[in-house]
């Protein structure tokens, strides 16, 4: 709209001849005020423009999100990428060791477990079959497991190491979305008996509250002991010393202690045979039956055969 007017008071002022230099000088003062203004306007914009650039204040800090819930939150990247959770292990190791002393692999094994910021949760000790074992459960954090593992070995020689891994993170999810739902029917439960009038809707409603107040307990405890396992692993350790026996020197037995055995044991040996045969008194029975028939019909057979003696004449 300035240049407009311009351009029009130029043309205005060029056809009055008369005062030509007195036009000139207007002329040239109006391009300079206008050449200032568009300056002063793009001023104006470009401050504008740096004040919307600004980094906007510092956000208070958001609070701290689980391995769990990560992977629900949208990274700053995209709106479809998520930061990865970290994954829920269970290590458990079960280890038998043979050592020359109890008495110093004791003190060595505490001082070991103590650096290495585990405990003793279990220990058993017997003596037995020739051997002196010590049953120990060791818990301790995840980052000192092998080096646990590694220094135990100093103790005395392993005879026998089994090692698992469980990854238990589904589960944990699975825990955890299961307790917050029944959280929220607890919920729903306790606002209804709160507005229920009537005995039988409250005695109703108490008694469904009861169950899924212990359904709750129940996966409260499930998620508790998945935590314990995640946050200590489990190392089983039998420590076992051989111990001497001492064998007894064989007895010297005289001539008359032989001959009283020998006699011991031929009386046993004839009572063993009278016994015996007592119990086959049946088949001693059928054959002796058997044994006189034969000589009975072998008797009667005999006298047909034999022909009759001739009687002497006088």
């Amino acid at each position: 709209m300035a240049k407009l007017r311009l351009h029009l008071l130029t043309y205005f002022i060029l056809g009055m001849k008369q005062y030509q230099w007195i036009a000139i000088w207007l002329i040239a003062s109006l391009q300079w005020g206008c050449q200032q203004a568009p300056e002063k306007g793009e001023s104006a914009s470009t401050l504008q423009k740096n004040m919307l650039m600004e980094p906007p204040p510092p956000a208070a800090p958001a609070a701290p999100v689980t391995a769990l819930a990560q992977d629900s939150v949208a990274s700053p990247a995209g709106p479809k990428s998520a930061t990865p959770a970290a994954r829920l292990l269970i290590y458990h190791a079960e280890v038998r060791l043979k050592i020359t002393s109890m008495a110093r692999a004791m003190p060595q094994l505490d001082s070991l477990v103590r650096r290495s910021g585990g405990y003793l949760s279990a220990a058993a000790e017997t003596r037995a079959d020739g051997e002196w074992r010590q049953a120990t459960t060791i818990r301790v954090q995840p980052t000192h497991f092998q080096s646990l593992l590694s220094g135990l070995a100093g103790l005395g020689t392993i005879e026998d190491k089994k090692l698992s891994t469980a990854d238990v993170t589904a589960e944990h999810a699975d825990v955890a979305a299961r307790l917050q739902t029944k959280r929220a029917v607890e919920r729903q439960y306790t606002a209804l008996l709160n507005k229920a009038q009537k005995i039988k809707d409250i005695l109703d409603i108490e008694e469904k509250l009861g169950e899924v107040r212990e359904e709750i307990e129940a996966t409260e405890s499930r998620l508790k002991t998945l935590n314990n396992e995640v946050a200590y692993s489990t190392i089983e350790l039998t420590l076992y010393q051989p111990l001497p026996q001492s064998i007894p020197d064989a007895p010297v037995i005289s001539l008359s202690s032989r001959v009283v055995d020998a006699f011991y044991d031929g009386w046993q040996l004839l009572t063993s045979l009278l016994v015996g045969t007592i119990y086959l008194w049946p088949l001693l029975l059928l054959g002796a039956g058997g044994w006189w028939l034969w000589q009975r019909r072998r008797s009667r057979r005999a006298a047909t055969l034999t022909p009759p003696t001739p009687r002497a004449t006088s």
